[in-house]
């Protein structure tokens, strides 16, 4: 992960957003912008992008228009390794198997 923070979104920049970056962020979401929405008019500080939203193995799983504050996104190089949750163990039933 990057800690320098570029000045403006581009295309292709991947984003870490949390409530910093906007109020409507309460769960974290990953995105990867496919371009910058200039030519809406916003507050000071403010963007439109058009992002795809990433699942936990990296894959677009939505097309979203956000409006956000730059200032409180994170840049990211990379995508932050998925949480990898043990398999479920199912009980194995005794005498369920007919022989026929």
């Amino acid at each position: 992960m990057s800690t320098d923070q570029p000045t403006q979104v581009r295309s292709g920049d991947l984003l870490h957003l949390t409530r910093t970056a906007s109020p409507q962020f309460a769960r974290p979401i990953t995105v990867r912008v496919i371009r910058a929405l200039t030519d809406r008019h916003t507050y000071h500080g403010w963007l439109w992008i058009d992002a795809y939203q990433l699942g936990s193995n990296g894959d677009a799983i939505a097309r979203r228009e956000l409006y956000l504050m730059p200032a409180g996104a994170r840049w990211l190089t990379s995508l932050p390794t998925p949480f990898a949750r043990p398999a479920a163990r199912r009980p194995i039933r005794q005498g369920s198997l007919r022989v026929g």
